[in-house]
């Protein structure tokens, strides 16, 4: 068993590399996402490397291990499939769900979440477009393409949102924008990177590039 903190740095560790397994986080890395001081996060990777769950080693930055790695997942898991759980089945929304999982995420009870992942039909991905791991930990590819690299005339639908922030989500969800959402570029301006997009084929909106940059599309 671990700690609701213990668990809180693994999953952080596994967030930090998610998009590249093989690169050390650094402890001031760390420290600004868990919002704490540098000298707690070293007390934490010391107690986390003497339980195996880390290669922690000072100045050097910190990796999980196979078995670290295998207990982030299965958090995110919980994670993820509360999410789900909150906007498909409570009608939570989208912006609204993150505090609530990361309380329900430290549930213990294996059972309890292949239970809900089999009531939920077992998603591959959550209300943000996140893969969500199976009880074995495995993840769904998602191929997803950012925004910025679609052409004129190319359309998709919003698949993914990288930042998730309650704010920004508030921002699509004013510009009409939500996960399967069709969206078509009509012109790319070169002067500050912004994009003319046309929305669910009737609004046609200008969106700067620090939007559009957060929003992965799929056929």
């Amino acid at each position: 068993m671990f700690s609701p903190t213990e668990e809180n740095y693994l999953k952080a560790i596994y967030l930090l590399t998610e998009k590249d397994s093989a690169r050390a986080v650094a402890t001031n890395e760390l420290s600004a996402q868990m919002n704490t001081r540098a000298a707690s996060v070293t007390d934490m990777l010391k107690r986390l490397a003497d339980k195996r769950l880390i290669h922690y080693k000072k100045y050097k930055g910190v990796m999980l291990t196979t078995s670290g790695k295998s207990q982030a997942l299965a958090i995110v898991r919980k994670h993820r499939l509360w999410e789900y759980f909150l906007v498909e089945k409570l009608k939570f929304q989208w912006d609204e769900v993150h505090a609530v999982a990361e309380e329900l995420e430290h549930v213990k009870s294996e059972a309890l979440i292949d239970k809900l992942d089999s009531y939920l039909n077992n998603p591959k991905f959550d209300p943000h477009g996140d893969p969500i791991p199976d009880r074995l930990g495995k993840l769904s590819a998602s191929g997803f393409k950012n925004l910025t690299s679609l052409k004129v005339n190319e359309k998709g639908k919003v698949a993914a949102v990288i930042e998730q922030q309650p704010a920004f989500l508030k921002h699509l969800d004013k510009l009409h924008i939500h996960m399967s959402t069709p969206l078509k570029v009509i012109e790319h301006i070169a002067f500050d990177k912004s994009m003319t997009i046309s929305i669910n084929q009737t609004a046609t909106v200008n969106i700067s590039h620090e939007v559009a940059k957060n929003i992965l599309i799929t056929k």
